[in-house]
């Protein structure tokens, strides 16, 4: 019987932010759409925001580099120290989320405001409430699809 060592995933590249993209405006559109999600980001206080979005980052690096043992953070390109993956999935995370937002146009659907300011504040913490469900889209894609 040959016993065969689990395959090490390859470097980062373009192909995993795809793969990123796929999974967090999979589950991002759900929660831009909805309500609840912007009359909660609009009763969160901005402490609340910045606690989600440091949620958000402790879930996406324990999703990439704690659930899935096979990756070494060490081995994969790094920018300014960090790891280029947890970047793009960062950057997923939010900006599909972001994004989706305003093409829906949903700060002024749910908003009953036009100052700009408010607007902005709920905006970015609508954002950082839907991030906490595409972070997981995203790094599920990321990790699914290793080859």
């Amino acid at each position: 019987m040959k016993i065969r060592r689990p395959r090490r995933p390859r470097g980062f590249r373009l192909a995993d932010s795809a793969q990123q993209l796929v999974g967090g405006f999979l589950l991002a559109g759900p929660f831009v759409v909805t309500e609840e999600v912007w009359t909660l980001a609009g009763n969160m206080s901005i402490f609340q925001a910045l606690g989600t979005v440091a949620v958000v980052f402790a879930t996406g690096y324990a999703a990439l580099y704690a659930a899935d043992t096979t990756r070494d953070k060490s081995d994969e390109p790094r920018l300014l120290g960090i790891p280029v993956r947890f970047i793009s999935l960062m950057s997923v995370s939010f900006g599909s989320v972001a994004i989706l937002a305003l093409l829906f146009g949903a700060p002024s659907t749910f908003l009953d405001t036009t100052e700009v300011d408010v607007l902005a504040q709920t905006t970015f913490k609508a954002v950082s409430v839907g991030a906490m469900f595409s972070v997981v889209g995203a790094a599920t894609a990321d990790s699914i699809f290793v080859k």
